[in-house]
């Protein structure tokens, strides 16, 4: 591990925070609680720009920002900085300290880049929020986090309209319920009417009176950096928790090394929103870090047409594009003719990220946006991770369409069977990373002991990844999903627990299951089956007209992303005799399987009924 250990001094080496010099070997035997690189200080703001500047770098573009109106800024390393500097000194003003948490709830602009970059150089902890996200999840996130402040805008541009940020903000603090709330930062972006409250300051007027002058200071290398909230199968999120040194070094190591960066020509561009962790890993910390120009998108593959993305390629000459399986799936639905016509020649890696890409899909991003040439990385990692854990090194391993591959140096994988013995070649097991690594989550927020139950406790000593996995005759990678009741939706985990639960909230469900089925464009899509409440549906419509509107409730209480494509009615769920639902059964009514055993269910009729009205749920 001493090359980890350099490339650590390398990210400290211009800073005047102390040498590293470690007692022992870096963490290794500190399952599930490492520490990396504990002796050490560091900033991981002052990594991502004063050493550019400070290397004579300043002028170099940082940010190329697009816009979903056709507006355009860019921002050098100087420029990215200096705003940077204004911004901490304002969020200093608002009292705001080391290990203060901070709610980030923004579209896609660099005010939001900034933000995150102003929490990092004062040290305090950002919780980026997605913004599709509801008021009722933001709220949640909040609380759990203790934060003291949330930085938002007005609204941002998606889909031809403006989308009301603050409204929502608004809501999740309504009758105090957010009591560790002290001030709401305000970005303008799109002009629209707001609501103005005694707690809410205007960004540009706060940045107007900050001084452009902050010297960062270190921290410890095991400083939390952010707290950023994933799905898990109790229905509560899970904050997950990631540090400075470890998180920027896995970061920035695997964004060179994996995109083969050249920051002196090259233009990246990674599609992720900042709101996950791809945007935090492979937008922010990652690219920034190494001292890349990168584009930034506000708005949305279809918007303003499905040529959008590939008008920006050719617009900033991008090299690396690095974007989902569920978008190249939208792509191929619609044909080439979106690709042709538009100079993609600038392009020479592709990576794909947020679930396993299937060969067809592989094949046709290596074909017709890479023209046949481009390298393609398909990257495997997660929230927990931090960084890429799985992947192909471009110029050193033969590709394969719709295999990850190989664990990147150092990383050791497993894949074993229940009992936690290794699987032969070609059978699917559990995958599991059998040593801890820097860039790897420290805990839940707040809750070590769920931290030890979720990961490291199914395989003791190994982390367990919660994907199943086979290696092939070759040894390399094959992920086959998710093993647990989480659904990946376009590359986003959502827990079936919280979606059953905000279900159930509406008066009219009694019960409800539910599951994930395969989805040509999405990976996979929410199927859910409920029992109403027959006390309380005299003034509910029919059938079709309650899965309607239970679709939105689920978009009003958790966000547009988990709404369900399709929702059943039914008088019974299939239960064993202890009452446990069979799941298993309802994935394979939502799949269109034939069903399985039904032999362990209390009453094995009950999945003919729900069988026979398959035909009968609403969809997309």
């Amino acid at each position: 591990m001493q090359w980890l250990i350099q490339y650590f001094k390398c990210l400290q080496q211009t800073q005047s925070f102390g040498r590293y010099k470690p007692k022992h070997s870096p963490g290794i035997s500190d399952a599930p609680f490492a520490k990396w690189f504990a002796d050490g200080q560091i900033n991981a703001c002052f990594n991502a720009l004063d050493r550019h500047v400070i290397a004579g770098n300043g002028d170099r573009i940082a940010l190329l920002f697009e816009g979903e109106p056709g507006d355009s800024r860019s921002y050098t390393y100087s420029e990215l900085l200096a705003e940077t500097k204004r911004a901490a000194n304002a969020l200093i003003g608002l009292g705001i300290t080391a290990t203060d948490r901070v709610a980030i709830y923004m579209p896609m602009i660099p005010e939001t880049i900034i933000a995150i970059l102003a929490c990092a150089r004062i040290g305090a902890v950002h919780s980026v929020v997605f913004g599709g996200f509801s008021a009722d999840s933001l709220r949640t996130r909040i609380n759990d986090a203790e934060a003291k402040l949330v930085i938002t805008a007005d609204g941002g541009h998606r889909k031809g309209k403006a989308h009301h940020l603050k409204e929502a903000v608004d809501q999740a603090l309504s009758e105090d319920s957010c009591p560790s709330i002290e001030h709401v930062l305000v970005v303008k972006r799109t002009g629209t009417d707001i609501a103005w409250n005694p707690k809410d300051v205007w960004w540009h007027e706060a940045l107007a009176s900050a001084s452009s002058e902050h010297t960062a200071e270190g921290f410890d290398a095991e400083h939390p950096l952010f707290i950023l909230y994933t799905s898990g199968t109790t229905g509560k999120p899970k904050g997950i928790l990631h540090t400075t040194g470890g998180y920027l070094t896995g970061a920035s190591y695997t964004h060179k090394t994996v995109f083969d960066l050249k920051p002196e020509s090259d233009v990246y561009w990674c599609t992720a929103d900042v709101g996950w962790i791809t945007g935090h890993s492979y937008v922010v910390y990652g690219p920034l870090a190494n001292g890349a120009t990168q584009v930034i998108y506000e708005g949305t593959p279809d918007s303003p047409t499905f040529e959008r993305w590939w008008q920006i390629i050719e617009k900033y000459k991008v090299s690396i594009f690095y974007t989902a399986p569920t978008a190249i799936r939208t792509f191929m639905k619609i044909g080439r003719e979106v690709v042709e016509g538009k100079d993609l020649s600038s392009l020479r890696i592709l990576g794909s990220v947020g679930e396993p890409i299937n060969p067809e899909a592989w094949e046709w991003y290596h074909e017709v946006v890479g023209g046949s040439r481009c390298e393609i990385v398909d990257t495997w990692w997660q929230t927990e991770t931090g960084s890429i854990m799985i992947s192909p090194i471009p110029g050193v391993n033969k590709t394969k369409p719709g295999s990850a591959q190989t664990p990147l140096p150092g990383i050791v994988i497993g894949i074993v069977d229940e009992s936690g013995k290794s699987v032969e070649k070609n059978e699917a097991g559990y995958l599991t990373i059998d040593e801890p690594w820097p860039s790897m989550l420290r805990g839940i927020w707040g809750d070590p002991e769920r931290f030890k139950e979720t990961y490291w406790s199914k395989f003791p000593g190994k982390y367990f990844a919660g994907d199943g996995a086979r290696f092939d005759e070759d040894g390399d990678i094959w992920l086959l999903g998710r093993i647990d009741d989480v659904i990946k939706v376009s590359g986003h985990r959502l827990s079936t627990a919280e979606i059953e639960s905000a279900l159930v909230e509406h008066r009219w469900v009694a019960e409800a299951a539910v599951v994930g089925a395969k989805d040509e464009i999405t990976e996979q899509a929410v199927v859910a089956f409920v029992i109403l409440r027959q006390d309380e549906i005299d003034d509910a419509p029919d059938e079709e007209s309650i899965a309607k509107i239970l679709r939105a409730w689920v978009s009003e209480k958790i966000g547009q992303i988990a709404r369900p494509r399709q929702i059943m009615v039914v008088s019974e769920l299939p239960k064993t005799r202890s009452g446990k639902i069979m799941r298993r059964l309802l994935r394979d009514v939502a799949e269109g399987r034939p069903v399985g055993d039904v032999t362990t269910l209390a009453d094995s009729s009950v999945m003919t009924a729900i069988n026979d009205k398959i035909s009968s749920g609403a969809n997309d």
